[in-house]
């Protein structure tokens, strides 16, 4: 029986091998189906299942944990080496819980970000300072955008999942967060998260960070969740977005290496100047934009031919610097940056790395992909360690949380959650 359980499983597994290469034209909207690349490429269901759930154990519970409890009902996620909590680690976390079901840690992360980071009155009310003291003292009092847009979307996904009725209204915070973007003028210096004008989102909702954008922030196919679930009567100001979100990555993009910058104009030039210091560089924040398109390949698939073929190009560039030794920094047309435009870690020197983030990221990438490297892509985040480089840097936050955010995708869990059937 269990030689032919086993000749059952590699015959469903070569199956699913031949249509592996095959990225999906319809998007989980539409399908409600996930790949399971790990799968696909050979390691068992139960394999995959826990190797995901140790990647969570790592960072949620493991002793390099980034998330931690306080009291009894809240609990927040910390920006290790930068000794601070932040709103990106904080809906980063959220995501994390209402997509694996970790309803107690959804609602004690929750509970600590209104009361320390919201503000709750004044001219930024509805939005979140954007970083934080473990004690909850407010470092600043200013909103960086990508923080308000995975909460909208975390919050709308936890209405979705667990109802509004169980001591949290998940849906009303969301909405009220929108409501306030909106109803922002740019009396007192403060915007919508989107550009009034460009229908992107901005750097930081505020005068000085409307005049920039970070192509990490777009993520087309949460607005396409907002169009459907928020409520707030702007479904079609949403679906819009989402639109003009895809157009812009295709301007932010280089056509030849597949590399993004840091920061850009909404027309997707780069900014220049002296303050920018290698702002034009592809660095840490552009490692997202892969696993965001990916995500919106995944959902929407609204943009799949030009998705499918950025995923191959830039799995393309960094394989041609070699899949276990590419670097974490470039610039754009993909020469390495100088000395002075390097961006450091925490208090660690400059230096460039192979980090696990960007490994994990472009792992991601490969539910775009038809090309035999995006297997190994796939292979290199399932064999990666994560651990401390010999100069001692160690990121559990950033890199762990994206590790694990890859792990999601390429294991089929990072999915659209629907309202509950009535």
């Amino acid at each position: 029986m269990k030689k032919y359980l086993t000749l059952v499983f590699f015959m469903t597994l070569f199956a699913a091998g031949v249509s592996a290469a095959q990225p999906w034209t319809k998007g989980a909207f539409q399908t409600k189906q996930y790949r399971n690349l790990f799968v696909e490429m050979g390691h068992s269901p139960e394999e995959v299942e826990a190797r995901l759930q140790e990647v969570f154990h790592d960072v949620f519970m493991g002793p390099n944990k980034v998330y931690f409890e306080v009291g009894d009902s809240m609990g927040y996620i910390s920006d290790i080496k930068n000794h601070d909590v932040r709103t990106e680690g904080m809906s980063y976390g959220m995501m994390i819980a209402v997509e694996l079901g970790k309803k107690d840690i959804f609602d004690r992360l929750w509970r600590w970000t209104k009361k320390y980071m919201q503000h709750q009155e004044g001219p930024r009310e509805g939005y979140f300072a954007w970083s934080c003291k473990t004690d909850g003292t407010r470092n600043a009092d200013g909103s960086a955008s990508d923080g308000e847009l995975y909460f909208i979307t975390a919050l709308i996904f936890a209405g979705n999942q667990w109802g509004n009725n169980t001591g949290i209204n998940y849906a009303k915070e969301a909405r009220r967060i929108l409501d306030c973007s909106m109803a922002k003028d740019g009396s007192n210096g403060q915007l919508p998260l989107l550009h009034p004008e460009y229908q992107l989102i901005t750097f930081t909702p505020d005068r000085f960070g409307s005049r920039m954008t970070d192509p990490s922030y777009h993520i087309p196919a949460f607005y396409e969740v907002w169009a459907k679930w928020a409520g707030d009567g702007r479904s079609e100001y949403w679906n819009q977005a989402a639109e003009k979100a895809r157009q812009f990555l295709h301007k932010a993009i280089d056509e030849k290496t597949g590399l993004n910058p840091d920061m850009c104009q909404y027309d997707g030039t780069v900014m220049r100047g002296p303050f920018m210091r290698g702002g034009a560089n592809f660095r840490y924040d552009s490692w997202r934009v892969p696993m965001n398109i990916a995500l919106d390949y995944e959902w929407s698939c609204a943009d799949k031919d030009w998705q499918q073929q950025y995923g191959e190009k830039i799995q393309n560039f960094f394989y041609s610097q070699g899949v276990d030794k590419f670097v974490d920094q470039y610039r754009t047309d993909g020469s390495l940056p100088s000395e002075e435009e390097i961006l450091p870690a925490g208090n660690y020197p400059k230096k460039l790395r192979h980090s696990i983030g960007l490994v994990s990221t472009l792992a991601a990438a490969s539910v775009m992909c038809s090309h035999d490297k995006s297997r190994e892509f796939v292979e290199a985040l399932w064999n990666a360690k994560h651990e401390p480089f010999e100069d001692g840097y160690f990121d559990a936050y950033y890199d762990g949380l994206l590790r694990l955010f890859a792990f999601m995708h390429l294991s089929g869990h990072y999915r659209v959650i629907f309202p509950l059937e009535k």
